[in-house]
């Protein structure tokens, strides 16, 4: 199951055996990266950490990991699905929404095998959809962009201009605007579809980002998995600040960027991944979507560093009016 007949990257497979594990699992489980794959340090790392915790805590028989390749077609991502399923592998898990078509037709194929699919509502009576809550998450950052500009101008970049991705910019700028209704929000897309390279861009990210800077924004918020690196330079560069997403990428970021990460909107895919592949482990996986929203601890916004430490009341506020229902945060763009 070469890189080649996937047209992607393998990145790791093999025995998952742990020594720290109680006891052994029968489960080979099958990763279908998007275009970045396993060290993006955002949205698949998130996706490879909770395999690496299945790993560690069920003594998995075998892991393979396989990455998408930039500019790929349906069919080329069909064929990594397919291969995985033919292979033994089950259950098998696609990173992203980009599988949507591939995933709801090799799963037809492959009735026997479970399925999951990160981020995308694709029907199947095997396929379980892995949903996020973004624009919650995404809320609180737009709030906490808003409390910390001194410049009353922020900014937001999408890695492909989709719903999904526009998700997080009403979430970002509904939060932002109830904090200051007149603050002036920057927002641009590093590309469109069919060209999903925007997640994988980091020099288009930086001059997009550089942009921003220059018109005035003094913090960035990037939605753009693999180009969010090139976000942070931009931000080192101007003495400016940036906003991460899906890991803590305060943490995950390159060391010389971190500092300028003031907090980022955490989407624990890392732990959907793992309680997908727990509940096939132990018979109680069910198809259909599972939302991890807000309530359910599934979005959330990072505090590494300290830069925010003297707003977090406000943001828990606002996160505890999201919980009850006192504030409704969009999910579209008006």
């Amino acid at each position: 199951m070469g890189a080649a007949a996937c047209g992607g990257g393998e990145e790791s497979s093999g025995s998952a055996a742990s020594s720290g594990a109680s006891e052994g699992s029968n489960l080979k489980v099958g990763l279908a990266y998007d275009v970045g794959g396993r060290g993006d340090q955002s949205f698949n790392d998130a996706a490879a950490a909770g395999l690496d915790r299945a790993k560690a805590e069920l003594n998995l028989a075998e892991a393979r990991e396989l990455s998408a390749a930039p500019g790929e077609t349906d069919a080329q991502k069909e064929e990594r699905l397919r291969l995985l399923a033919s292979s033994g592998f089950n259950p098998i898990i696609a990173v992203g929404f980009a599988y949507s078509g591939p995933l709801g037709k090799v799963a037809k194929e492959f009735p026997d095998v479970k399925f999951a699919i990160v981020d995308d509502a694709v029907e199947g009576e095997n396929i379980t959809n892995l949903l996020f809550a973004e624009h919650e998450g995404s809320f609180l950052v737009g709030a906490a962009a808003a409390l910390k500009s001194e410049k009353n101008n922020i900014g937001f970049i999408g890695g492909v201009r989709t719903p999904l991705i526009e998700k997080f910019q009403a979430g970002y700028e509904a939060g932002a605007k109830t904090v200051k209704p007149d603050i002036k929000i920057q927002s641009d897309y590093l590309t469109d579809p069919p060209d999903f390279n925007g997640f994988n861009d980091p020099a288009k990210g930086k001059t997009t980002a550089e942009g921003m800077y220059d018109a005035g924004a003094d913090i960035i918020y990037q939605a753009a998995g693999g180009s969010g690196g090139g976000v942070f330079e931009a931000a080192k560069a101007a003495n400016a600040m940036a906003i991460g997403v899906d890991s803590d990428q305060a943490k995950t970021a390159d060391p010389g960027v971190r500092d300028v990460i003031i907090t980022s909107m955490i989407k624990k895919v890392d732990v959907a991944v793992f309680d997908f592949i727990k509940s096939v482990n132990d018979g109680s996986v069910q198809a259909g979507p599972k939302v991890y929203d807000l309530k359910a601890g599934g979005v959330d916004y990072s505090t590494t560093g300290g830069k925010i430490d003297d707003i977090t009341a406000k943001l828990d506020e606002y996160k505890q009016k999201i919980i009850n229902g006192e504030i409704t945060v969009p999910d579209k763009l008006s």
